[in-house]
């Protein structure tokens, strides 16, 4: 009588496993991702490897077009534009990324604490809220700047809590309506008989059942974060000269769109791709946890 023996069947490698996991994520996810890896890494080694520094003039003649030498063009000052656009790179990010994080803490704190506890507050914030989101945000913003005084302009500091502004109001009616739902769930009813505090629970509770709502939010807002930036900049009230921040750059360059129009596309091609990237990565990132992403009410 023979014994009938099942062969055993090796574990598959851990490189299978993670390229079968990469498999199934969105493709708009792994473009994206892709995208936005090749940003970061251009944006903090860029700098190592940049052919020129970020101010230094005479790298060619000025406004001589695109070369292989210059393949964004030499601008009026004889400043390589290839090179700034490289050290640009981690400036936008930072900001835009400083900006919409604080937000989202500023706003996931406002919006918990309004849906949570309701009555007189909510009533209070959802007033003030509303009337910092009628504003146009362009207009908030330059209010702020203004305010801020002629000292603090083109501050970095200034522009990372003016995009924080703009975006807290928006994540705070998010996060609220998020707690409303949660705040109803039985495992909070029972926090609150064990007579847990408020913010005990919203800590406890609230957060982490709002973490998929507020990672969302956080990266589509962080999509347009960059535009915002590079508005700031264009309009003359974001970083000063000569800070390669890119949509200054477009705002130097804009009077030699028609002599070398490379000037102008080479830091606009920059920021639109990195914009295509965070959006792609948000779509991708809200289909695998679930959510959908909201294109209104930006």
């Amino acid at each position: 009588m023979s014994v009938d023996q099942t062969p055993i069947q090796a574990p598959a490698p851990r490189s299978a496993g993670l390229l079968s996991l990469w498999g199934q994520t969105p493709q708009s996810f792994r473009i994206g991702l892709v995208i936005l890896l090749v940003h970061f890494i251009v944006a903090f080694t860029g700098p190592l490897w940049a052919p020129y520094g970020l101010s230094q003039m005479g790298a060619g003649i000025p406004l001589s077009g695109m070369s292989w030498a210059h393949p964004f063009g030499i601008d009026q000052l004889g400043r390589d534009v290839f090179s700034r656009v490289v050290h640009g790179g981690h400036i936008v990010i930072l900001l835009s990324l400083s900006g919409t994080a604080l937000g989202i803490v500023i706003g996931a704190v406002l919006g918990l604490l309004s849906g949570y506890l309701g009555g007189w507050l909510d009533n209070l914030l959802q007033r003030f809220l509303e009337a910092l989101i009628s504003i146009p945000f362009l207009v908030l913003a330059l209010i702020a700047i203004a305010s801020a005084g002629p000292e603090l302009s083109g501050n970095p500091i200034l522009v990372v809590l003016v995009v924080a502004l703009i975006y807290a109001p928006r994540v705070a009616r998010i996060a609220r309506a998020a707690a409303m739902d949660i705040a109803t769930r039985d495992y909070v009813t029972v926090a609150r008989l064990r007579g847990e505090s408020a913010w005990s629970v919203m800590r406890r509770e609230l957060l982490p059942n709002a973490t998929g709502v507020l990672l969302v939010e956080f990266a589509l807002r962080a999509g347009y974060a960059p535009v915002l930036v590079g508005s700031l900049g264009f309009l003359g009230f974001g970083l000063r000269p000569p800070t390669p921040e890119w949509g200054l750059m477009i705002s130097e360059n804009r009077a030699l769109i028609i002599i070398t129009p490379i000037t102008v596309l080479g830091p606009g091609l920059a920021l639109a791709s990195l914009v295509v990237g965070l959006n792609l990565f948000t779509e991708g990132l809200a289909r695998i946890l679930g959510r959908t992403v909201r294109l209104g009410n930006q």
